[in-house]
């Protein structure tokens, strides 16, 4: 099970009368409601992590799985898309992956804040969990990506 993550706008909240406040390893602190929330789902689904943030390419993996840990989010595994070199949006870098990368009958779940995903094919789209930027990621939300995981007739191509 994998949990396609966007960081700003699900972790981070982003309010634009507000700086963000940063951890001494100069990463946002992450919402403590949303990594709640996020842990969450780890525990009850076992899901792995695969960034999909604008962020994934300026940390490796250890590094990424150190900046997780500090901010109180025991993944499994900590993954991501790949260098996203022709700009696109996050909607075609998702709609690549699925295409070229996921694995037949592999259970997943899109948290992102990015409303470009409202146009992902059907088949994707129930997958997506969209979240207020300015809020981010509750435990409301949490609960609805549990089910997208945990329901087998999700997923299935």
């Amino acid at each position: 099970m994998l949990i396609l993550l966007d960081i700003d706008g699900v972790m981070v909240p982003a309010n634009s009368w507000k700086k963000p406040e940063f951890h001494a390893d100069g990463f946002p602190v992450f919402s403590s409601r949303s990594t709640s929330a996020l842990q969450k789902i780890i525990t009850e689904t076992g899901a792995s992590i695969l960034l999909t943030t604008s962020h994934k390419t300026k940390y490796n993996m250890a590094e990424w799985q150190h900046i997780f840990e500090l901010r109180g989010v025991k993944a499994n595994r900590i993954n991501s898309l790949t260098s996203n070199s022709l700009e696109i949006n996050r909607k075609d870098e998702i709609l690549n992956w699925y295409q070229s990368k996921h694995k037949p009958n592999e259970r997943f779940v899109i948290i992102d804040d990015d409303k470009i995903l409202n146009q992902l094919p059907s088949q994707l789209k129930d997958n997506l969990v969209l979240t207020s930027s300015s809020v981010g990621l509750t435990d409301e939300l949490a609960e609805h990506a549990i089910s997208i995981l945990k329901n087998s007739a999700v997923n299935l191509v």
